[in-house]
């Protein structure tokens, strides 16, 4: 075991950790985060992505003994009181949604993008999500939410 400290949405916490556990174990069994999604175990799909120091990282090839010192954010911290944002509305409005399994991590590659490019265009989403397989939705309507998001779409709704 170690001992390790870190910050998680926004809140400071200092805990024991099995040194072989990996950050996706730590954050659903341990902390009780379980927004935070499993699905290939291998990297490959995006499901378990979280934010590590600001940057997307698969949760489940990160140890969790790597976050000391580190902030993180999961899925339940994008919210602002209690409230979605502009992201997690937009996925709801442009039905990005379908079973939910990808929305996480989906929500927070793309939280990373804007923060980097606030106006990205369809390609530059297009390779920003490209490590996030969704199996339902057909990303039609991923994009969309993530342009939405962007103010880079009219509404047809209002």
């Amino acid at each position: 075991m170690k001992t390790i400290t870190f910050k998680i949405n926004g809140s400071k916490y200092s805990k024991d950790v099995e040194e072989h556990k990996t950050l996706l174990r730590f954050l659903r069994e341990d902390l009780h985060l379980t927004g935070t999604k499993e699905g290939c175990g291998a990297g490959e799909c995006g499901a378990c992505i979280v934010l590590v120091n600001g940057a997307p990282v698969n949760s489940c090839l990160m140890l969790a003994v790597e976050i000391d010192g580190s902030e993180v954010t999961t899925i339940e911290g994008v919210s602002k009181n209690g409230q979605p944002n502009s992201l997690q509305k937009a996925f709801e409005k442009h039905h990005a949604v379908q079973c939910g399994f990808c929305t996480p991590g989906m929500i927070l590659t793309a939280t990373d993008l804007l923060k980097r490019k606030p106006k990205p265009t369809e390609a530059e989403i297009k390779e920003a999500i490209e490590g996030n397989f969704c199996r339902c939705t057909g990303y039609v309507q991923i994009i969309e939410a993530i342009k939405d998001a962007s103010g880079q779409l009219k509404s047809t709704e209002e």
